[in-house]
């Protein structure tokens, strides 16, 4: 059923396609009543209504960790073979324009602002949240462009997101794990179903979790869905100088290992691998594509070490699953004095389960509070440190602060030469100190 409510804004208080991308941006953070309603009719009634036709070999990736990685090795592979790619990705880090890639540009606030007032004329009395009409204006602005390939990270669940209304050539569901309750249920079977909508009949639809819930297959199955999953039909191998994949009819041998750190980005590049074997019919893509893509491919924040010292690592790691991967990472880093954490978190996330995984592997925290309907105050997020069993000394501290960038602060100023820095939870938290750390850079060089 088509929403009404909140009303409609009068025309005259509405952006104009030169409006700045800011004035864009917090109107259109005020023209739904909910920032998350999910469903697909009003966005479908909106796309049918300035036919929306994107011209394109169309991937769809989903999953609870390891979307953003796979999706950025698509991309980086693709360029590498000369095709035209577009690429949407949410949410952003920093800067809005993150979320929409074309040929490996961010798109210009020119370009987003047009698409914004084109999807805000033809939704007439339509009610959008702000997620579902930037998908559109995005997905509209590849549609006005003549790509080869998009690729398309899908976010909450996947049946009921936005980006569900593209019928995709190939889907990949990246891992399935406990993560937004609230809307997808608390188990992994409830998860796995949801995440599993994105699979289309007769089409590829590859599955990289190594222990796939039933309901994922038995959905896949019951479409008639091309289903690849890990370990039966795709797999990989490997040693400390390269790796290679193995898929039904396809090896790739000799690869590098990928630029994106952290051990479980080869099951992210498999499921890549994956997605390319099942559609080598409509894109052919090179072997030294394969190794340049993987060579060059760059996505921030995802165990993300910065040059210099102290070692900064940034990850977005904000659920108990992403956590644990993180944890390892950190235990095959070698031996540091004292590892410094800057933590910040949203207040409906699983807080006891990711302290618990990264628990071992730090000595003095940082909890930062984040602003928002949702921000965890740093006081409470200590509360649940000291609950968890971490205790005050020479060697291991809480302390609190009102911003990530001011955790930041204090842990550059308290951490050795020899120490690290961890600095994860929630994209705001690391986009806090990315932001803390450009606005730094500028200071210095003038």
């Amino acid at each position: 059923m088509t929403s009404l409510t909140p009303a409609v804004p009068a025309p005259d208080s509405r952006p104009t396609a030169t409006s700045p991308l800011a004035t864009w941006l917090a109107y259109l953070e005020s023209i739904h009543a909910r920032p998350i309603d999910m469903g697909l009719d009003r966005v479908r009634e909106v796309a049918a209504r300035m036919e929306l036709n994107i011209e394109a070999v169309k991937i769809v990736v989903g999953g609870t960790n390891g979307k953003g990685s796979t999706c950025s090795m698509l991309e980086a592979i693709l360029l590498a073979s000369g095709y035209k790619v577009g690429l949407y990705t949410s949410p952003h880090l920093v800067d809005f324009n993150e979320r929409a890639r074309i040929n490996g540009e961010l798109a210009t606030d020119a370009e987003l602002t047009e698409q914004f007032a084109a999807v805000d004329a033809a939704r007439g009395e339509v009610s959008l949240t702000y997620f579902e009409l930037t998908t559109l204006a995005i997905l509209r602005l590849f549609a006005t462009r003549k790509l080869d390939v998009v690729v398309l990270e899908i976010g909450l669940g996947g049946r009921l997101d936005a980006v569900n209304i593209i019928d995709a050539d190939c889907s990949i569901v990246t891992s399935v794990d406990i993560d937004h309750t609230e809307f997808l249920g608390d188990t992994r079977e409830l998860i796995g179903m949801e995440k599993a909508h994105i699979y289309r009949s007769g089409r590829p639809a590859i599955c990289a979790d190594p222990m796939p819930p039933a309901s994922l297959v038995a959905h896949a199955e019951a479409i008639g869905a091309d289903l690849w999953l890990f370990g039966r039909d795709f797999n990989y191998g490997g040693d400390k100088q390269q790796w290679s994949y193995g898929g039904r009819n396809q090896r790739r041998n000799s690869l590098g290992y990928p630029s994106l750190r952290g051990a479980n980005q080869l099951l992210n590049a498999s499921a890549a691998m994956a997605a390319l074997e099942a559609l080598r019919d409509q894109l052919v893509v090179p072997q030294q594509a394969v190794r340049l893509g993987l060579l060059q491919v760059q996505l921030p924040a995802r165990f993300q070490i910065l040059p210099g010292q102290p070692t900064v690592i940034l990850d977005v790691a904000h659920n108990p699953h992403a956590a644990a991967v993180l944890a390892d990472n950190l235990g095959n880093m070698g031996f540091y004095p004292y590892t410094h954490v800057v933590l910040g978190m949203l207040s409906d996330k699983d807080i006891s389960g990711v302290i618990a995984k990264v628990l071992k592997h730090a000595d003095h925290w940082y909890c930062a509070s984040l602003e928002g309907p949702r921000g965890l105050d740093g006081e409470a997020l200590a509360g649940q440190l000291r609950a968890a069993g971490v205790s005050e000394s020479a060697d291991s501290s809480i302390t609190t602060w009102a911003s990530p960038a001011e955790a930041y602060a204090a842990a550059r100023a308290r951490a050795g030469d020899g120490d690290r820095i961890v600095v994860f939870g929630s994209f705001l938290t690391v986009a806090g100190v990315v932001s803390y750390l450009r606005s730094a850079a500028t200071t210095r060089n003038g």
